[in-house]
């Protein structure tokens, strides 16, 4: 039964609608963040890829980080849904604005963030891969012959003339590129945490 409480309204037919849009804005807002991610880092992959394709699939993981991010968007978005009551037989709501409001916030915070750090890392990604690459191969095409190769420069293995030398530099770079990406994944993850609480605070019509 709707509850009247200084003259407003506790539990409105309308309160569903703020929990169902925090529920929506989280799942585009972070699907947003995974696309944006992964559309920036897939493009520097695949430049990458004509100079150093042995290193394609070591320089995949910001793709998968970025991927990460919708799940996180999901997650919430399944949990929010689930806490949306809907009316009785007798058309009494049981769901407070204070729910809607909770569950708005909660898509907000994870949606938002999970774009946020979807862009972030498809910048870093896009980038990181690319001067990985080039490190790897001091500017040259490692599938390609050409003057200034020997025979290891030639078949990309990394062991021509400077190759260990500019792997093990490249390596160094991998790392840091790696730091930059975890981090910027747990922008999103503070996000989710946060939302998690939010979507905990609840208040039903009827409840002692």
């Amino acid at each position: 039964m709707s509850e009247i409480v200084a003259g407003l309204e506790t539990c409105p037919s309308y309160a569903t609608l703020f929990g169902y849009l925090g529920a929506t804005s989280c799942v585009v807002l972070s699907n947003w963040g995974s696309a944006w991610g992964t559309w920036k880092a897939g493009i520097g992959v695949c430049n990458m890829g004509v100079n150093y394709p042995s290193g394609v699939i070591k320089n995949i993981v910001p793709i998968v980080m970025a991927g990460v991010l919708g799940i996180y968007g999901l997650i919430v978005a399944v949990i929010i849904t689930q806490d949306i009551k809907s009316p009785d037989k007798d058309g009494n709501n049981s769901y407070s604005t204070f729910n809607g409001y909770a569950h708005l916030a909660a898509g907000l915070c994870c949606g938002i963030s999970c774009l946020v750090a979807g862009g972030t890392i498809g910048m870093i990604g896009d980038v990181g891969v690319r001067v990985f690459g080039l490190k790897a191969t001091n500017g040259k095409r490692a599938w390609a012959s050409g003057e200034g190769m020997d025979a290891g420069d030639a078949r990309g293995d990394d062991f021509g003339s400077g190759g260990a030398s500019n792997v093990e530099d490249a390596n160094k770079l991998y790392v840091s590129l790696l730091i930059m990406l975890i981090f910027s994944e747990a922008l999103a993850l503070y996000g989710l945490i946060v939302a998690l609480i939010l979507s905990q605070h609840k208040y039903n019509c009827g409840d002692d």
